[in-house]
């Protein structure tokens, strides 16, 4: 007989008897049964040895008067392997009247005796009498049911040590609610086979209860991120939950995605795009490597292609106009500010003298255009281009090797890049700039001219926004460009701004000293899978346990480790149909989808 013979309901009419040829055949078979059961069984009173996995069942014995809702949250919560059963039959309501009615009489009749002797008054009878009243009232108006509820646990350990700590952890934390268990003494069997899956209580120690405390036994109590508000991230990878979340209900909108390529990331990040699109939130994203194109295209939105050869064009000489609480001479400081910034990123760094050359000579660009701190309004004034700039600095004593390697931008083949007036328009609920075009040495620059502008123009009016910049280590090789990027994720907030930073390598990110303080400044966080080589550096940084760090590791696509605020959970991204084929990243999936396309186009 197998070891799982043991939990079956098979019985023999004669033990003794000699088995028939049929019964011979059968016990030779193999089934699925002889692969998953253990090698051996060892039932003791108190406990089960599993082939050397030790294992004890409780079942609960009593409640107390109320139960709070996430009672059973800490023994889920609980890093233990456990099995968790409940077991519930309604009961009848009529047939608990009769028994309540009975039940009132009875205490009733106990406080009478009471009053007549002159004793005390009993309190716990007053507030038993009290309680079964309501419960009566409850089920005459049908808003209340009984039902017999029995809760199970089986623990498991691979020591009697291991088994003891999990039972002692797991009492503790239910005493404190005075919820007590006992052991399963000499039906250890019976108890293992209650907590499997099989739907059978062999063990029927059962309590009564009415509806309002058992809805606080919902088994999905493990931590999770659904709020009443949000969209949907992912399923909650410890007990499928779903992990619905509002960004901006957190201390600040920003977040960040590290995993290695082909993990999930913008499989991720294009999903989130597209539920955030549905809440009235307008998108703006920087595309390295033109995997957003048909998402905008998809949506409605614009796809602005920046490279040296693009029709598209932006001036990082424009001024964005002042806000309720600034005025012409804040918003010039900080574009010269900025502006210093990019010269130090185009010109492969500035001396101290070069750079108060550059800040006098952006000054007096300005100035020729009228732009001054004195200046009242920017309405109908225009502004400067490089070549401007290039023909001020040439005035200026000791700018010749400055303008000698600001030349390649003005006169050589890049002149076309950052040389010309704006010409975009980013309104629209999703704006998308792609740089893949663009030569590895400019995109650095690009980066932190389209940043820029885009910061320009969430300072002009106040909307709900989303920020996208993936393969952020681009700007993080750069310290003005990093700089920059950590000014926009501490000042977001302030411009009802959420931005979302992606990167496949956490090392090279933390490689930055603006690196750590980006990250402390996100409250939102998603690790998919990490390569080998870096996961010591992600545990240290994130504080994460052995577990996490083995999650990480063995996660497939799409899987990985959800932080929003104080909490997290593993993750589980996962779309519908129509939301795949829009935010696929699978290149045969897209090539699928270019010919139906061009078939379309045709007819």
């Amino acid at each position: 007989m197998g070891i799982l013979d043991i939990f079956s309901n098979k019985n023999k009419t004669d033990p003794n008897a000699e088995p028939s040829k049929e019964e011979i055949y059968d016990q030779a078979s193999v089934e699925l049964k002889n692969f998953i059961a253990p090698a051996g069984l060892k039932i003791d009173a108190q406990q089960l040895n599993l082939s050397g996995k030790l294992a004890k069942s409780f079942f609960v014995i009593s409640y107390p008067r109320y139960l709070d809702d996430s009672w059973l949250a800490p023994i889920i919560n609980l890093d233990k392997i456990f099995n968790v059963s409940i077991h519930i039959t309604p009961l009848a309501t009529a047939e608990m009247m009769k028994k309540f009615q009975k039940k009132v009489v009875e205490i009733e009749s106990q406080i009478y005796v009471k009053q007549e002797k002159g004793e005390v008054r009993d309190p716990k009878l007053e507030t038993a009498l009290r309680d079964l009243e309501d419960l009566r009232d409850s089920l005459q108006q049908s808003s209340e049911k009984m039902f017999e509820v029995g809760l199970y646990i089986t623990i498991f350990g691979d020591t009697d040590d291991e088994l003891k700590k999990a039972e002692t952890e797991i009492k503790n934390i239910l005493e404190s609610k005075l919820i007590y268990l006992r052991p399963a003494l000499f039906q250890q069997a019976e108890a293992l086979k209650t907590t499997m899956p099989f739907c059978l209580d062999e063990i029927k120690i059962t309590n009564q209860l009415n509806t309002s405390p058992l809805s606080s036994f919902f088994p999905f109590l493990s931590f999770d991120l659904s709020t009443n508000n949000g969209i949907l991230y992912g399923l909650n990878r410890h007990n499928g939950s779903l992990i619905l979340f509002d960004r901006f209900s957190l201390e600040n909108y920003n977040s960040m995605v590290f995993a290695t390529s082909g993990s999930g990331k913008s499989y991720y990040t294009k999903l989130e795009i597209l539920r955030t699109l549905m809440f009235d939130t307008n998108v703006i994203i920087i595309d390295p490597e033109r995997e957003y194109e048909y998402l905008a295209e998809s949506v409605g939105g614009r796809y602005f292609n920046i490279s040296l050869n693009s029709d598209h064009h932006i001036n990082p000489f424009d001024i964005a106009y002042p806000g309720e609480d600034e005025s012409v001479a804040d918003v010039l400081r900080s574009n010269i500010i900025h502006l210093v910034g990019l010269m130090r990123v185009m010109l492969g760094g500035l001396t101290p003298e070069e750079d108060a050359i550059v800040d006098r000579a952006l000054t007096e660009t300005y100035a020729i255009k009228d732009i001054t701190p004195n200046t009242d309004s920017l309405e109908g004034l225009e502004f400067p281009v490089l070549g401007d700039f290039a023909e001020v600095l040439s005035g200026i004593e000791g700018s010749e090797n400055i303008l000698q390697r600001l030349s390649k931008y003005t006169e050589g083949v890049w002149s076309g890049f950052i040389g010309q007036p704006s010409n975009i328009d980013i309104n629209k609920k999703l704006i998308c700039f792609s740089i893949r075009d663009m030569e590895d040495e400019l995109k650095p620059v690009a980066m932190y001219i389209i940043t820029h502008y885009i910061w320009g123009e969430i300072r002009k009016e106040l909307k709900k926004r989303l920020l996208i910049i993936d393969e952020a280590w681009i700007m993080m090789k750069n310290e003005d460009t990093a700089s920059f990027l950590f000014g926009m994720a501490k000042r977001g907030r302030k411009y009802y701004l959420g931005l979302s930073v992606i990167s496949q390598d956490v090392g090279d990110f933390l490689r930055s000293a603006y690196g750590l303080p980006i990250i402390t400044n996100s409250s939102m966080l998603l690790l998919l899978k990490q390569s080998p080589s870096s996961i010591d550096l992600v545990q240290k940084t994130f504080n994460l346990t052995d577990e996490e760090k083995y999650l990480l590791l063995s996660s497939g696509v799409g899987e990985g480790i959800f932080f929003a605020g104080q909490k997290h959970v593993a993750i589980k991204v996962i779309s519908s149909y129509v939301e795949d084929q829009i935010v696929t990243t699978n290149p045969a999936q897209l090539l699928e989808a270019k010919k139906k396309k061009q078939q379309t186009q045709a007819e």
